[in-house]
């Protein structure tokens, strides 16, 4: 029982938070109240789930000597020696083999997406975080797919649902600027930086300041956009999405000033679960949208 409890713990469900963004497709296809489409979507996001366990397994194993350096990471099961890398591996190709079978299950397309989305961060576990730019565009291109594959559960029961592109670039930004934080983050506190993560070599104070900045502008102004763009008033028959724009400005603006003037970042999930303020900010703009298509 021990073993499967570290291994649990190896797979972060804190992590899985991020799976959320599968269910961006639902809400923005105002299909809340179709039983069939949302239990398709929790489907997809269980599925989701253990992808990313199985992929930190894989990342854990790969990094388990520099883990030991760390001195928050070197607790963790494998780095630890509470769990031993053959039971970490032996895990991830059962839960793997078990969570891309149900994804077929759900759909061909979907099963493609789940495919490109666990071959992409076994790549980046292996290969793509040690080179720069690439590390952050490759975990920002994993949201993307999310955000694609939530949208393809859904097209296997409704084939008039159509991803939005403007869906992709507002969660590209997003996803690049937290991602970029968080190096921002481990740049400035991780003494010898490079001996925990080899691409922050490349990075400087400067260059991720630029990065954060850019990436930063790109969320709110596509947010900003895709709110008045032609296309989005016709498809939901009103402009008032435009009211969203404030709540989605002051949360990018309420983060910034948490990594630059309480230096936090180091972990987007931990920030977004834990800060009474941003998850105030997100309920509103939820609760604002739900109202947008459904009252007004």
């Amino acid at each position: 029982m021990k073993r499967l409890y570290y291994i649990i713990v190896t797979m972060r469900p804190r992590q899985w938070t991020k799976n959320l963004v599968l269910f961006a497709g639902l809400i923005f296809s105002q299909n809340i109240y179709n039983m069939a489409l949302v239990w398709k979507s929790v489907q997809a996001f269980l599925i989701f789930c253990a992808l990313s366990g199985v992929i930190y397994l894989v990342n854990d194993v790969t990094d388990v000597e520099k883990d030991k350096l760390h001195e928050d990471k070197r607790k963790r099961p494998l780095p630890s020696g509470k769990l031993g890398s053959a039971d970490a591996i032996v895990a991830a190709v059962a839960i793997g083999v078990v969570a891309l079978g149900l994804a077929y299950r759900v759909g061909q397309s979907f099963f493609n997406i789940a495919l490109v989305f666990f071959f992409l961060n076994i790549l980046y576990s292996i290969v793509l975080k040690k080179i720069v730019l690439l590390d952050v565009v490759s975990i920002s291109l994993s949201f993307v797919i999310r955000a694609i594959a939530g949208v393809e559960a859904l097209v296997e029961i409704d084939h008039t649902i159509e991803l939005s592109p403007w869906l992709l670039i507002c969660t590209l930004f997003l996803s690049l600027f937290l991602a970029f934080c968080k190096r921002r983050h481990e740049l400035t506190t991780l003494g010898e930086a490079s001996r925990h993560r080899e691409a922050l070599a490349e990075y400087s104070p400067l260059l991720i300041d630029q990065l954060v900045g850019i990436s930063a502008a790109g969320a709110v102004l596509s947010y900003s956009i895709y709110t008045i763009w032609p296309d989005t008033v016709e498809k939901f028959g009103t402009s008032h999405l435009v009211y969203t724009i404030p709540l989605v400005l002051i949360g990018v603006m309420r983060y910034l000033y948490l990594v630059y003037s309480k230096d936090k970042g180091g972990s987007p999930t931990e920030m977004l679960l834990s800060e009474k303020f941003i998850l105030i900010d997100v309920f509103l703009w939820i609760l604002l949208v739900i109202a947008i298509f459904h009252v007004f």
